[in-house]
């Protein structure tokens, strides 16, 4: 029996091979990134890349589909790898625990790739992803901040040009803009982030990863709605020259 038999009614067949051949890398495997780790999967991708540095956390539990009481303290490139086979042991997958940052781009070769996605989190290590995903003619969807918000249905697919409201997209589009990028696809949300508040000795703020200043607040319904767009994006971009 296919598995793959509903997504088919759907898509077709030639659309179906077209995702089984084709190879997809994941940058940041967090409540987003893991999310749309789970939807590529279990929608037929061949060829997967999961690329994060970071090991599953305790407050990681409520938000990252990656996160069980079993995975914390493993790597969650390595986490999400067994995830995905366990879903399809025919998917081609490579784990690569390294942080994406400019020292680190040379390890990729992006025009191997068919798509890439860039669910990570410091403004630097997005701007040398989407830097080299155009320099190698690669599609890649950026997603803007998820931090802060409870409102899952503000999310909006658009040209980076064309975002408003989001902080962090504010700050692409003037990176983007001197880079000479003059378009980018990302997913952002148009709900205003709510001011959080976390006293300065909670061990919370042990979370901060490098490059970042502040801990953002997150739930379980608004980074993985966020991650399944991404998802279905990808799918529907890869599958249009059917």
């Amino acid at each position: 029996m296919n598995p793959y038999s509903r997504t088919e009614f759907l898509l077709g067949k030639d659309a179906m091979a077209k995702l089984r051949k084709s190879r997809v890398a994941v940058f940041g495997l967090g409540g987003v990134g893991g999310y749309a780790v789970e939807a590529l999967a279990r929608s037929g991708i061949g060829a997967l890349d999961l690329i994060d540095h970071d090991t599953v956390s305790l407050t990681n539990l409520n938000r990252q589909i990656l996160a069980t009481r079993e995975t914390v303290g493993k790597p969650k490139a390595e986490v999400a790898a067994a995830r995905v086979k366990a879903i399809d042991p025919d998917i081609q997958v490579q784990s690569l625990c390294t942080f994406f940052h400019p020292d680190t781009a040379h390890q990729f070769h992006f025009q191997d790739y068919d798509y890439v996605i860039d669910a990570i989190d410091t403004v630097t290590g997005k701007l040398a992803l989407v830097t080299a995903a155009k320099a190698a003619g690669t599609p890649i969807i950026c997603a803007m901040g998820a931090g802060n918000k409870l409102d899952p249905t503000a999310f909006r697919v658009a040209d980076i040009y064309e975002t408003s409201v989001c902080p962090l997209a504010r700050i692409m589009r003037k990176e983007c803009r001197k880079r000479g990028i003059d378009n980018l696809k990302v997913v952002y949300s148009q709900e205003e982030p709510i001011a959080c508040t976390l006293p300065p000795d909670d061990p919370a703020w042990a979370e901060l990863p490098e490059g970042r200043n502040a801990l953002p607040g997150s739930c379980a319904f608004v980074p993985s709605v966020m991650g399944l767009i991404i998802a279905g994006e990808v799918i529907k971009d890869l599958i249009k020259q059917v």
